[in-house]
């Protein structure tokens, strides 16, 4: 007998706000957010997503709608889902969640996608003292492929895969996340060497009630101000997973996340058609609303038997991914190195960030001198199945990282020839980005040896 249908558990909306959903999405983690559907393991059952700005950026050629995003509402979440086992009994803290990616992809009927630099003032990104400005590409999916009338002369196979997957924390581990983070914001800008280079973001974002959703808990009553300004926001990964953008976490792979409320309470969302190693322009996945099919399993202690606590308590741990079989095939690609020296010269002790900032510049003015903006391959490069490594972290004092990016990707051959450098790209659909000014004053950071710009 044929497997039944999955279950839709949480249906979205395109055409309602993500506040009027028939299930509430939430944009928050908090253990006290209630679960709005409930699944038994072994059933394979269906959750639908919105994008993670919740519908706000447009498909269309402008970037005002980038530029002017109000990034306390992000991510917008489906869930929680509580598990329970076949005797329905909950999860329960210190079991494994298994979370199964059986099957994904975009919504039908809304099969295109965007990728997104912020204005430096508002979220920016790993480059944003190189380039400032609001600037959006919008994609287009046939089948299994992504091409932009913004970034013309590339098509390449996407690797669809949900950026957030996390189980709520219990109130012991979001006070941990909070007191950490403040710490953090409060001290860091003394305390750490890297943000004399790469600080023009904020060092955490804290929690904070503007733009809070929290799923079935109506704003305005004393539960909501009380959860509202203790809840931690989305923004990065955590111990409960969340916001990891493990770009190989597609159809097949398996996430073994810890358990630390009862019922688990797993939440997804932020999906993304393709990404590239460290999504690199922060809204730099093609991101698009989508759907997961999945089956969950719980492993009865779970946390002890497989996972070792780096910290000072049992929850300082993190989840284990296992990674699907399915991937895009390619033979060759084009490698840049970075080392960790930054653009003035300055020597870094093992500083892997800087070394992968360095090979993402010199990646993006290579590529730029085959008739791309610079702005359109940071674009690029945030979004197509390019791979990133830390390739040396002990020869003091540089670290090495590199970025591989699949030449097939092109319509014209990018690697270097004894000829000249060709003026491409041959396919020209939109010769334009949407972007916007940047109007603020701080500085901008500039190579003195690059080619044009920046």
């Amino acid at each position: 007998m044929a497997p039944p249908t999955p279950k839709l558990i949480v249906p979205v909306d395109l055409k309602q706000p993500p506040w009027l959903q028939e299930l509430p999405l939430h944009n928050r983690w908090h253990p006290e957010i209630p679960p709005v559907a409930e699944v038994k393991t072994g059933e394979v059952f269906r959750v639908e997503m919105v994008d993670w700005t919740g519908g706000a950026i447009s498909d269309d050629n402008s970037a005002v709608d980038v530029k002017t995003l109000d990034l306390s509402t992000v991510h917008y979440l489906s869930g929680p889902i509580r598990v329970v086992d076949t005797d329905r009994n909950p999860a329960k803290p210190g079991d494994l969640l298994a979370v199964e990616i059986c099957n994904l992809g975009p919504l039908p009927g809304d099969e295109w996608g965007f990728t997104a630099i912020f204005d430096r003032e508002n979220g920016g990104g790993f480059l944003t003292d190189h380039f400032p400005h609001a600037t959006k590409a919008i994609w287009y999916f046939e089948g299994i492929y992504a091409y932009s009338p913004h970034i013309p002369g590339v098509r390449f196979p996407g690797l669809t895969h949900p950026g957030i997957v996390g189980t709520a924390p219990s109130t012991e581990l979001l006070n941990i996340w909070n007191e950490r983070e403040r710490e953090l914001e409060e001290t860091g800008l003394q305390s750490l060497k890297l943000c004399e280079v790469l600080h023009s973001r904020p060092l955490a974002n804290l929690p904070s009630t503007k733009g809070c959703v929290l799923g079935k808990i109506k704003e305005g009553t004393p539960e909501w101000e009380r959860i509202a300004r203790e809840a931690a926001r989305t923004i990065p990964g955590r111990e409960n997973g969340g916001n990891c953008d493990i770009k190989n976490l597609s159809r097949g792979s398996k996430v073994y996340l810890p358990v630390f409320v009862d019922g688990a309470n797993l939440s997804t969302g932020d999906m993304h058609f393709s990404q590239g190693d460290g999504e690199v322009a922060f809204c730099g996945a093609i991101e698009m609303s989508g759907f997961l099919e999945l089956k969950c399993e719980i492993i009865r202690d779970g946390m002890k038997k497989y996972l070792t606590p780096m910290g000072p308590t049992p929850l300082h741990v993190n989840p284990i991914f296992e990674i699907g079989p399915v991937e895009p095939r390619f033979s060759e690609w084009l490698v840049f190195e970075g080392i960790s020296v930054d653009e003035s010269g300055r020597q870094h002790y093992l500083d892997a960030s800087v070394a992968y900032k360095r090979a993402v510049l010199n990646a993006i003015d290579y590529i730029s001198r085959f008739g791309y903006s610079k702005e359109q391959v940071y674009l690029l490069l945030s979004c197509c199945p390019c791979e990133g490594r830390i390739s040396g972290i002990v020869d003091a004092p540089n670290a090495v990282a590199t970025l591989a990016i699949p030449v097939a990707i092109f319509d014209q051959d990018i690697r270097p020839k004894t000829t000249n450098v060709p003026t491409g790209p041959r396919l020209v659909r939109n010769p334009g980005l949407p972007q916007c000014t940047y109007d603020g004053n701080l500085p901008t950071t500039r190579n003195p040896c690059a080619t044009t710009g920046q």
